[in-house]
């Protein structure tokens, strides 16, 4: 089956694309609600003053502020309907995540199947909707604060500003169910990827006009371009580098015959964690620089404004920080999403065993061991691409738009997609065999 469908994938062409009606419908699908979700970003929050926001916006830019508004697509630049975008989602997703493996009756319902996927995913929407509302609510106090931005600041203001930001957020979140289930897969995922690409245009174009004016040298700009090539086929090659486990099962008996056992392999990816340790990173780290901003009006304190100056981008101990804690949450995420005891629990259960090691207890220890050497590969990687964009920054001076953490969500996200297109033209491909051998049975019996 493995060599059939690696045939098959090798064999994918346009032409195959073209008869896969049920492929382009989806794909059109998810383009149709890709634009739905661009056109609400820019439909502002009604109550406030855009020009005064902007301004206030400015300032925050390089703060906590920033890094949302990338990943919502600039809707926090313009404060839009979509400003709190797909984080509380994921959000709650994440503390999802990390009560499944505390709280005794989450584990048993994520070992239900199917069933207990369902309510977990339905605890997780409720979660959205209380981490939206927090958030919106701070969100409309905020506003408020500002000088000018609300035009008739109070409570009708700020329920307003409530219902519309978590209805964005629920709307989002329906929509990137819609995507996975009736579009091309990768719903969420998605709807981050085309926020963070919308920027792209602008932050080229900005690039080339600084080499227009002669901010940038032509050579800098070509080793800009030459450097990003380089990173992205690094974080494809690591992205689909595994470490695979081979795992035998016996042999076995049916009626008179005596089968071969089988071979299969446990695929143990080399970035388990995936693009969790440095969002929470980045977020951490720059939550001094976003209450430094918000306290300019306010006097700090000469250390405290000694330790926020330390702490800025390209600084020393913002990168030994930045560092040590996407290791920190690689291993801890790591951790969390993978558990060595139930996958050898499993192997055991299924007669499934790896040579050379006892099912059970040394299973799970052969695993663990393996898992740990390849999350220090995996944390090495994420702290060279993640640390790269901000030297190019602090030796150079130029405006990266792509961070690390952004640039590992694109390219993560471009790799699935396309897994998932060709997942469609192999299932494709297989319909259209069996159709054939069916036909070709059909008129042998006639």
């Amino acid at each position: 089956m493995a060599s059939a469908a690696e045939q098959l994938a090798s064999n994918l062409n346009f032409a195959a694309f073209a008869k896969a009606e049920d492929l382009k419908k989806r794909i059109w699908f998810t383009i149709g609600a890709l634009l739905v979700y661009r056109l609400g970003t820019y439909i502002p929050l009604p109550g406030i003053n855009p020009d005064a926001f902007a301004q206030a916006f400015s300032s925050q830019s390089k703060g906590v502020l920033g890094m949302f508004n990338m990943f919502a697509g600039g809707a926090v630049q313009r404060m839009a309907i979509f400003a709190l975008g797909i984080m509380p989602y994921i959000s709650a997703s994440i503390i999802m995540q990390l009560m499944t493996s505390v709280i005794p009756s989450l584990e048993t319902l994520k070992k239900e199947g199917e069933q207990g996927r369902k309510i977990i995913n339905q605890y997780t929407r409720y979660g959205t909707v209380l981490l939206a509302l927090i958030q919106a609510y701070g969100i409309s106090i905020g506003l408020e604060g500002g000088n000018g931005i609300v035009n008739d600041p109070g409570m009708f203001f700020r329920i307003s500003t409530v219902v519309t930001l978590v209805g964005g957020t629920m709307f989002l979140m329906w929509l990137g169910e819609q995507i996975t289930a009736r579009g091309i897969g990768n719903g969420i995922s998605l709807i981050i990827f085309s926020g963070i690409v919308a920027g792209l245009p602008r932050a080229i174009s900005g690039t080339l006009e600084l080499g227009r004016t002669g901010a940038l040298s032509t050579g800098l700009i070509l080793a800009i371009i030459v450097l990003a090539i380089i990173v992205i086929a690094l974080i494809v090659f690591f992205e689909r580098a595994q470490r695979r486990l081979l795992i035998q099962y016996p042999k076995r008996q049916v009626g008179n015959r005596m089968f071969q056992g089988d071979t299969s392999h446990l695929p143990l990816k080399l970035n388990t964690s995936g693009v969790i340790p440095p969002i929470f990173a980045s977020s951490l780290l720059l939550l001094p620089a976003t209450v430094a901003g918000f306290s300019q009006a306010t006097n700090l304190p000469a250390w405290a404004s000694t330790i926020l100056a330390s702490l800025g981008h390209g600084q020393p101990l913002y990168m030994i920080f930045y560092a040590s804690m996407i290791v920190f949450f690689a291993f801890f995420y790591t951790a969390i999403v993978f558990n060595p005891k139930d996958t050898a629990d499993q192997l055991k259960k299924h007669s499934g065993f790896i040579p050379g090691y006892r099912p059970g207890e040394r299973t799970a220890e052969y695993i663990d061991y393996v898992l740990t050497r390849i999350t220090v590969i995996g944390a090495i990687y994420l702290v060279l691409v993640c640390l790269l964009p901000e030297f190019l920054i602090s030796a150079t001076g130029v405006p990266f738009y792509l961070g690390g953490t952004s640039l590992l969500i694109v390219v993560s996200v471009t790799l699935d997609t396309v897994a998932q297109i060709q997942g469609h033209l192999i299932a494709h491909q297989y319909e259209g065999l069996i159709k054939k051998s069916k036909l070709r049975g059909g008129k042998r019996s006639r």
